[in-house]
């Protein structure tokens, strides 16, 4: 293979990392260089962006290490079987381009990833000699995030928590059966395991020695996890209890859904067009509803017969309209589990409205400013000076909100 230049692999390598949806940097703690020691900042701020090769400034430097890969997933592009064009950074390039981006103020922290070349604990120790190279040579004090390789050695992982921000493992797939189908050299078992290590070790970081001493922090911003989604057969609500199992057993930050992308030369058992991005869609929302508007998820995946999200509108239209009976709420009187159940109402409207009709009644007007999406609400709710009157029962409520009919063409 002819000799690449960085920006060559910079091309191939960020290009392929485009497919990982697990990058945001929430959470984590602050450490900033305006002391005048070090180089870089981390704010905490909710950053979730990437490098491009075409030279846009994004927010993080978006990677893999390498995309040559003795493992042969059926859904990866970058699988041993596959025909793409292979590139591998070594480990003084990624910190070198890190810290050039970030003097350049492309980015404001590194988000790596890596196909897993010769083993699992040779890729995961050069993934571990950047983060530490970074931290500890150059005084790199911006965010790093880890894609970590379960079947690396516990000491690897373990020294990847204290230099990064975030570590995360990927499930791949929503079922052990569809692992075991698509990626069957990798075990979900050790997944699982790599995961409950993770959350000990964050635990065991937070207690204070017998001297009052706190250990170091391991991995502040916490552990994440990406679900391929359209890959297998599995529904919406078979994704759903996945993702409310990882979060309830292992205290995850996010998991992300990233909707199968068709790849040259695939396997004759994976499906030959992507899923709606509609879907992946759909399925943040519903998480979003169980994880902060206390929705079960029986509640949400029972509204259509298939377990499948409603792709016309969003999961707590869906449930609202199916649910009528309980509709149109009293702002002014309902209880804040119901109030969250409003379409169009989000928890900081909630919260506004529970603290101010303490002290008056709410109107119609007060709701709009507060920033309640009236739009949908409208039909749902009752106010000082409103009411929907048979607008909640009307046969027509759903066609008010789902997108028109297209007519479809041939060609």
């Amino acid at each position: 293979m002819a000799k690449q230049s960085v920006e060559q692999k910079l091309a191939i390598l960020s290009d392929a990392a485009k497919y990982d949806a697990s990058c945001a940097s929430s959470g984590s703690t602050k450490r900033d260089s305006r002391d005048g020691k070090g180089v870089g900042s981390n704010e905490g701020s909710g950053i979730c962006h990437a490098y491009a090769p075409d030279g846009r400034c994004i927010s993080l430097l978006k990677i893999l290490m390498t995309n040559f890969c003795i493992y042969d997933c059926s859904y990866c592009i970058n699988r041993a079987s596959s025909n793409v064009t292979r590139a591998r950074f070594s480990v003084d390039e990624v910190v070198k381009l890190t810290i050039e981006f970030y003097r350049r103020n492309y980015i404001e922290g590194l988000f790596l990833s890596s196909g897993v070349i010769k083993s699992p604990d040779a890729t995961m120790s050069d993934m571990v000699q950047i983060a530490r190279k970074l931290r500890h040579e150059e005084n790199f004090r911006g965010y790093i995030h880890l894609k970590t390789i379960p079947d690396a050695a516990p000491e690897l992982i373990a020294e990847a928590g204290l230099l990064a921000d975030r570590l995360s493992i990927n499930v791949e797939l929503p079922t052990d059966a569809a692992v075991q189908q698509y990626a069957p050299e990798k075990k979900p078992d050790q997944i699982r395991k790599a995961m409950a290590d993770f959350r000990l070790r964050k635990e065991v970081s937070k207690d204070k020695s017998h001297t009052g001493k706190r250990p170091p922090r391991f991995a502040p911003a916490g552990q994440s996890t990406q679900m391929i989604i359209g890959a297998d057969g599995s529904n919406d609500a078979a994704i759903l209890g996945q993702s409310t199992r990882l979060y309830s057993s292992y205290k995850l930050k996010r998991v992300y859904y990233s909707a199968f992308s068709p790849i040259p030369d695939s396997s004759a058992k994976l499906p030959l067009i992507r899923p709606p991005l509609q879907r992946e869609h759909r399925l943040y929302q519903a998480d979003w509803l169980l994880r902060f508007y206390d929705f079960q998820l029986d509640e949400i995946t029972s509204v259509t017969a298939d377990g499948n999200l409603d792709l016309e509108v969003d999961p707590k239209l869906a449930w609202a309209l199916v649910h009528r009976a309980v509709f149109p709420l009293d702002v002014n009187r309902a209880s804040r589990e119901m109030l969250l159940r409003v379409p169009g109402f989000g928890v900081k409207t909630v919260n506004r409205i529970l603290s101010t009709r303490r002290h008056r009644t709410l109107r119609y007007e007060d709701l709009i400013r507060m920033g309640a999406s009236m739009k949908k609400a409208r039909s749902f709710v009752t106010a000082g000076g409103w009411s929907p009157g048979g607008l909640t029962d009307s046969i027509d409520l759903r066609a008010r909100f789902a997108p028109p009919p297209e007519q479809l063409t041939l060609f």
